[in-house]
């Protein structure tokens, strides 16, 4: 997703991706920062730096890096779910002076290549059509993968949803039980009260 977001200098920003097992994610970002004097974002902000940090649902960090104000990465996914995407400036002004505010914006895409500047690169229509093949056979693949982690995870909700029925089930087997007991229980009592006090 394309997106742009405010942030104070080294203030670290995140966002989660759901992303499936095997699959190329690209992530491009620009950064902008806000002039007091003519107060507004910069079209560029020179010299400031971005730590990206990539972690895994299995807490493995997949990317730490430092890019500059403007940089493209990319990582591969091993392990299906959500994957944290972290974005930090490396500013080392004191903080006094680091009223500064940040503009990230930032465009992930997951599963697909940047097609226009592979295509640009190509010498000839040859070498353009085998680029646009492979990406074609890659988003083929991809949508498989995105098929596949969708059955799968709409098989575990299956399983939660009938294991919480299940349990909903003996839970109300287990109430019922429960009041008859109890109803039993205060017959005999009652009986035996008001055989104590002779009245039957």
């Amino acid at each position: 997703p394309a997106l742009y977001f405010h942030s104070g200098e080294r203030e670290e920003k995140c966002i989660i991706e759901d992303v499936p097992s095997d699959t190329l994610v690209i992530g491009n970002y620009k950064v902008q920062q806000w002039d007091i004097h003519q107060q507004d974002f910069l079209e560029s902000a020179p010299g400031l730096g971005m730590f990206v940090t990539v972690t895994a649902p299995t807490d493995e960090v997949l990317l730490k890096k430092l890019y500059g104000p403007e940089a493209t990465f990319s990582f591969t996914s091993y392990v299906s779910g959500e994957h944290i995407i972290c974005l930090q400036s490396n500013s080392t002004r004191l903080m006094a002076f680091a009223g500064s505010k940040l503009r990230i914006h930032l465009d992930i895409r997951v599963g697909e290549h940047f097609l226009d500047e592979v295509v640009a690169q190509a010498k000839d229509k040859v070498n353009e059509v085998s680029v646009k093949l492979g990406h074609l056979l890659e988003q083929i693949h991809h949508i498989s993968r995105e098929q596949n982690y969708e059955r799968e995870r709409e098989e575990n909700f299956r399983k939660t949803s009938e294991e919480t029925n299940s349990n909903i089930l003996w839970w109300a087997i287990l109430q019922t039980l429960i009041l008859i007991s109890v109803g039993i229980w205060q017959i005999k009592s009652l009986k035996d009260f008001f055989i104590a006090k002779k009245l039957v």
